[in-house]
């Protein structure tokens, strides 16, 4: 096992090195200055001379060569340090130290909402194979991979103002200073988020407590007697449920990389929302560092996963 972890780890190098190189290039790619955009101002009309821009690509690093940006950014990040904000011009690290916690609070709020509502509703779904409860289950399972989850957002406010004449609050309350204000604004930017996920684990659970139904180990608890709630708990949903932690990983990261458009929707101050800003102002180490923040946090969060299998299936050895 621990050759195993150790392994990965290093594996971990490579793979934030590829990253490194895709996400430098990309931005450099996209058209656009950034000293050009903040001469220019919000409303494109700001007037600026030829050296007011090569003094500010100067002190923003963009008339050096790409070679020397990468490698100064690479560096710095290795010791830990990301930098200024281009467009801000406060420490990048204290941005996503403040952004962060609020997207890692709705990722996981999301990702609890699903499996709480997938579990259950895929095991029954199972139970009552090809009938109506089943038939009903798997519409609502389809719907939610079919809709867009921007469109589920637009939805949910569309309803919530039409119906109820109410919206989240707008801003952002700590959890520990105000927790109904904070659950007031995060719980249906969370429902939307995770609606797909909760619809895909539907789906995954459905399919794998069909298959674990087929196996001999449950028709010997059933001829042995136990009583239906306990084979189902007991036998044949802890091994069932192998897939949906398999797939959990990969959900986490594609719900961590999603809250940027449920963000801007909802307007929660978050990391994703962050991001967007960024973009649109091509703050490449702002828009740098948060990519690689999310790429490390999947990464760590698969080699947890798959050590959580490894004690769910004692079977399974690494080495």
């Amino acid at each position: 096992m621990h050759t195993y972890i150790i392994q990965r780890i290093l594996l971990f190098i490579p793979t934030m090195f590829l990253v490194t190189v895709l996400v430098f290039a990309v931005m450099r790619l996209i058209p656009g200055d950034p000293a050009l955009l903040l001469l220019m101002g919000e409303s494109g009309e700001g007037k600026f001379t030829q050296e007011q821009l090569a003094a500010l690509q100067a002190k923003l690093g963009t008339d050096r060569s790409v070679w020397v940006q990468y490698g100064d950014w690479v560096w710095d990040m290795l010791r830990g340090d990301f930098g200024i904000s281009m467009f801000y011009n406060t420490p990048i690290s204290d941005d996503i130290g403040d952004k962060f916690p609020i997207t890692l609070e709705l990722t996981v709020l999301a990702i609890l909402l699903a499996t709480v509502v997938a579990v259950p509703l895929g095991v029954f779904s199972a139970m009552k194979q090809d009938t109506w409860p089943d038939y009903i289950a798997r519409v609502i399972a389809i719907s939610g991979v079919a809709l867009p989850t921007f469109w589920v957002g637009i939805l949910i406010i569309y309803f919530l103002v039409r119906l109820f004449d109410w919206l989240p609050p707008l801003g952002y309350v700590n959890l520990w200073e105000d927790p109904g204000t904070n659950l007031k604004q995060l719980i249906f930017p969370a429902i939307t988020l995770g609606f797909f996920n909760l619809a895909f684990m539907a789906r995954v659970t459905r399919s794998s407590m069909l298959e674990v139904f087929r196996e001999d180990y449950i028709r010997t608890a059933r001829s042995k007697g136990l009583a239906e709630r306990a084979v189902i708990v007991r036998h044949a949903l802890k091994n069932a449920l192998l897939p949906v932690v398999t797939v959990s990983g990969y959900e986490f990261g594609r719900l961590l990389a999603g809250t940027v458009v449920i963000e801007t929707i909802f307007l929660v101050p978050g990391m994703g929302r962050l991001l967007i800003d960024s973009i649109f102002h091509r703050d490449y180490a702002m828009v740098q560092a948060i990519v690689m923040v999310i790429i490390a946090v999947v990464l760590v969060l698969n080699l947890l996963l798959d050590l959580v299998y490894a004690w769910l299936n004692p079977r399974i050895r690494f080495t």
